[in-house]
């Protein structure tokens, strides 16, 4: 391993996380015969294969799988060396890691442009995806901090709340419930629906309340994107239940929301990280600031209003 380089490593922990030499290559901006060069002699210098390929995929020897997770200790203790010295230097610079679920990207993108002005040297990475594949980001040690709407009850962490995500029921403008007060959920019976996909931490919550009153609909669409189906909806397809805060952008006349009894689903977000994890400087610098920011307001569950936020300077600290 004498001979080993960094370079090397990270090619490495590129390909064992994709799976795949030409996905690592796509996000290292390399050529494929570059990175198989690359594991080709960090190969010779461990002595074992790394990787064994059965039909068309790519699979982690046991020596493969020992220095993945090296790999990830050594980049992380690397990370936080850069981000000390440059937190001794009085520079606030580094990288932030965030993986959110996908109504997350309605607002988190205009919580980050305050921080990115108080700290413009600091490189930020988004990840948005399905609650399942974030648990298995967290399991991986991906990102710094992730937000999400469900605390996941077989891992170890720690979880800050800092907004209110209230799920309400999306229905066409022409609707016949538009207009009424309190309809018991009961009329749902039958309704076209268009669900999330499975998986979802939405879609749980919206068929256990179902489940609850024994309502059945009627499922006419799964679908992975907030986008989508709000254009179903206005599209005449069904009604869905989706986060309040997908309204943002505005969705225009097209979609409304529908006074449902037990509507809306009270559920927060919640700021989350394994609890054996030493969060970076940037990481905790970031989770302070918005969990700040939600306090200048009484109304947590307004992003109207979150998006107002003025950029207030926040020290640093090792």
């Amino acid at each position: 391993m004498n001979q080993a380089t960094l370079h090397q490593l990270k090619v490495f922990e590129a390909a064992a996380r994709h799976g795949s030499f030409t996905r690592a290559a796509e996000e290292l901006f390399l050529t494929q015969p570059t990175v198989s060069m690359q594991i080709k002699q960090l190969t010779k210098s461990v002595g074992l294969p790394l990787f064994e390929q059965v039909g068309k995929r790519l699979y982690l020897t046991e020596a493969g799988r020992e220095l993945f997770a090296t790999c990830r200790q050594i980049f992380e203790t690397i990370a936080q060396f850069e981000m000390k010295v440059a937190d001794l230097k009085g520079l606030k610079q580094g990288q932030l890691r965030l993986a959110v679920v996908t109504t997350a990207k309605f607002f988190i993108p205009r919580l980050l442009g305050p921080f990115c002005q108080l700290y413009p040297g600091i490189d930020i990475s988004l990840q948005v995806t399905n609650h399942e594949q974030l648990l298995d980001r967290m399991t991986s040690n991906l990102d710094d901090l992730y937000i999400m709407t469900q605390i996941p009850d077989n891992l170890d962490v720690n979880v800050q709340v800092f907004l209110e995500n209230p799920l309400v029921v999306l229905a066409p403008a022409n609707h016949p419930l538009v207009g009424e007060k309190d309809v018991p959920i009961e009329r749902l019976n039958g309704e076209a629906f268009i669900m999330r996909e499975p998986g979802s931490g939405t879609r749980r919550a919206v068929q256990k309340l179902l489940d609850e009153h024994k309502v059945q609909v009627k499922v006419k669409l799964e679908l992975g994107s907030n986008e989508a189906i709000k254009q179903a909806i206005a599209g005449g397809l069904g009604i869905s239940v989706l986060s309040r805060h997908t309204l943002i952008p505005d969705t225009g006349n097209e979609v409304t929301v529908l006074d449902i009894q037990h509507f809306p689903i009270r559920r927060n977000w919640y700021i989350v990280h394994p609890s054996g994890k030493q969060l970076s400087i940037v990481a905790r610098t970031y989770l302070e600031y918005l969990v700040d920011a939600v306090k200048q307001f009484s109304d947590g569950s307004s992003i109207h209003e979150l998006e107002k936020i003025e950029p207030v300077s926040m020290a640093m600290t090792p």
